[in-house]
This record gives structure tokens, C-alpha cells and sequence, in this order.
């Protein structure tokens, strides 16, 4: 008799049950007057409040998004009706997959300041990490098949409408309702806009290898380079086809996820480095963590002189920071090493035909 095949596990119901943050009308319209608080938009409150009208229409109709097309071919659904944002967001990380991909075009290096210090802001001086950052650039540019691109998340506190907002954990509910590239956002109706991330995927897509460079804030990295990081979840293992699941439809997401999903690694055998630097204490265990996250996701470190945790004037004044980085000519030169091993094992990979694949799959997934 042949062997019987296990029926397919069923599909679990989503659990339900916190309370509802749906506002009110008066307290949806009195937050929304709020961005307007300067006495110069006192001649246009009459304006403002129709606003407010249209804008509420839109919050309690749940208008997320409001400009679609068809997917068209190649999705699961051709016809289902996918958010503008998403299609274009799509589009340029494929773009940015194929620059990757040729052979022809330069070595791209992705150099990520994770510091939200900057003089154009409250702290009115620049970053001891931007510093590091211009140190590893010009290391890198020193080679000439290979361009250096900056990834400044300074920019969220000191650029207006610049954002990156916070993971849903979409994942945690199903590994098929994370699409890539997140679909989460834009949602017009919370006026959760200007989000940075469809810019930045793009960024890494391109990119042959990265490096990164963080303060230790509270024994953690940065919180815009965390918001950013959370972000990226959905490179690995993202559902790449949001037709699939119906948008967010949770019960066919858990039903793709329970049929063997594949988890894809859109961001597989990348090489990066670290740099890690704090004050008092926590760098050893944020570049090792960090370290993690992005062996986690398939990517290679370059070497381990390409991956470092200093101190920079350890238990000195904070207001003479940036005179103990002058006087630390050592760390300076770490960086450089760091970026330096950084370009050699990008060099190396295109010359030998980029990432080994497993010889066999991995007998835990995600």
C-alpha cells in the first residue's frame, strides 16, 4: 500500500481580544488641529477644519490606501488591486536587484551613521559616528570599482517628514503576511505617511556590502538605526507577492506559512563590518548582537579586523568627546582596517561568483 500523506495541519484563528484605539470624532479633529499650533495658521482655521472633516472621513472609513492598480502578471492574483506605494516601491527594489546583480556595474558600498546627533538639531554638534563614517568613506573610495553611498538616520530627527515608523510584527503572525517590501505603510487614514523605509530598501538591495556604524545608547544601538532594523524584517523571509495573502488576510497567510513556506533571504550573502563605539559600557555586546541580526539573515562578515567595539574617552566629560576621537589616531585607523577588509571580501566575492549556496536546507527555518 503506498505511504499515507499527513493532511495538512490546520489553520489556527487569529487570537483576538485588546482593547480598540478607534478615536472619536472630536478627539480625532482636536489632534489633527494640533500640527497647526502656530498663531500664523490663525487665518486659516476655517481651512484647517475642513481639512480635519475630509481627514476624519478618511480615518473612520479606514482608507489605508487609497491609490491602487491591478498587480498584473506575475502575482498570484493579477487582479487584485495593489497600492500604488507598494507597486513603486516593488519596482525599485527590483531595479536595485538587477544593478546588484550585473557584473558590469561598480562595487556598491552601503555605509549606514546610525548617530542621531547633529548639529542641525538640539545637540548642535556632529556625530563622533559621521566622523567614523567620512573615515570608512574615503577608505572605501580609495579603490576605484567601488562606490561608497551614506545612509545618514540623523536625517529622522533633524529632517522635516522624514520618518521611519515602527514594525507591526506582522511576522510574528505569519511569516507570508510580512511583504516584501512592507506594505505596512503609507496608511492615509492614521496619517502615517513620509515613511524613509521604501527608500531604503533599495539602498541595501543595491548594495555588495555594509557597514555600519553605531553609538551604544542604553547598551543598545540607536533608535532610529532599531526602528530601521525592525523594518527589515521582512528581507527575510517577506512574502514578496502580497496578492497571495489578499492583502493582510491572516487566515490565508497562516495557511501559506503552514504549507512549507520557503522563507526567502532577499538580502542573502551581502558581506558587512561593524563599528561600535560608546563611553562607558555595552559596546562589546551591541556589535556582537548586531553581529547576530546580520549573520541571521544570511549576510557574511567580511573578517573579523571588520568588526569592532571602542570606546571613545572612556569615563572622560562628554563635552570633550570629540577631542579624545582627535587624540585616538588608533580607532581611526581601526575604521579604516575595517573598511578595508570590507571592500577586499566584496572584491572577493564578485570574483568568485558571489554567495556558496547550503549544500542543504537548513532543518530549522526561521
Amino acid at each position: 500500500m503506498p505511504d499515507s500523506v499527513a493532511p495538512p495541519p490546520a489553520v489556527p484563528e487569529p487570537r483576538k481580544g485588546m482593547p480598540s484605539p478607534e478615536l472619536d470624532r472630536a478627539t480625532f479633529k482636536a489632534r489633527f488641529r494640533s500640527q497647526f499650533a502656530d498663531p500664523a495658521f490663525d487665518s486659516l482655521r476655517e481651512e484647517i477644519d475642513r481639512l480635519a472633516a475630509t481627514a476624519w472621513d478618511g480615518y473612520i472609513s479606514g482608507r489605508k490606501s487609497p491609490l491602487t492598480q491591478a498587480a498584473g502578471q506575475g502575482f498570484a492574483d493579477p487582479e487584485y488591486e495593489l497600492a500604488l506605494d507598494w507597486v513603486y516601491a516593488h519596482a525599485a527594489v527590483r531595479a536595485a536587484q538587477a544593478c546588484h546583480d550585473d557584473a558590469s556595474a561598480p562595487l556598491r558600498i552601503l555605509i549606514i551613521n546610525a548617530s542621531s546627533r547633529s548639529e542641525h538639531t538640539c545637540p548642535g554638534e556632529m556625530s563622533k559616528s559621521w566622523r567614523l563614517v567620512q573615515i570608512a568613506l574615503e577608505a572605501i573610495e580609495r579603490t576605484p570599482e567601488i562606490e561608497g553611498e551614506i545612509l545618514d538616520l540623523s536625517r529622522l530627527a533633524s529632517e522635516y517628514g522624514r520618518e521611519i515608523h515602527p514594525c507591526k510584527a506582522c511576522f510574528s503572525t505569519a511569516a507570508a503576511l510580512c511583504h516584501w517590501p512592507c506594505s505596512c505603510y503609507p496608511n492615509y487614514s492614521l496619517g502615517q505617511v513620509h515613511d524613509w523605509m521604501n527608500d531604503i530598501y533599495p539602498m541595501w538591495v543595491r548594495a555588495h556590502g555594509v557597514l555600519i556604524v553605531t553609538p551604544v545608547n542604553w547598551y543598545h544601538a540607536s533608535s532610529p538605526f532599531k526602528l530601521m532594523m525592525d523594518r527589515l524584517v521582512c528581507a527575510d523571509g517577506g512574502n514578496p507577492d502580497p496578492t497571495s495573502t489578499q492583502g493582510k488576510t491572516v487566515a490565508l497567510a497562516k495557511a501559506l506559512e503552514l504549507a512549507d513556506w520557503p522563507y526567502p533571504r532577499h538580502l542573502a550573502g551581502r558581506r558587512f563590518a561593524l563599528v561600535v563605539h560608546g563611553d562607558v559600557e555595552g559596546a562589546e555586546n551591541v556589535r556582537r548582537s548586531l553581529s547576530d541580526w546580520l549573520v541571521s539573515m544570511k549576510l557574511s562578515p567580511a573578517g573579523p579586523d571588520a568588526e569592532i567595539d571602542r570606546y571613545i574617552g572612556y569615563w572622560e566629560p562628554y563635552a570633550t568627546s570629540h577631542e579624545a576621537l582627535d587624540h585616538d589616531e588608533t580607532i581611526q585607523d581601526e575604521v579604516r582596517l575595517a573598511a578595508e577588509e570590507l571592500v577586499r571580501a566584496v572584491i572577493a566575492g564578485r570574483e568568485d561568483g558571489g554567495p556558496v549556496e547550503p549544500s542543504r536546507r537548513p532543518p530549522r527555518q526561521k
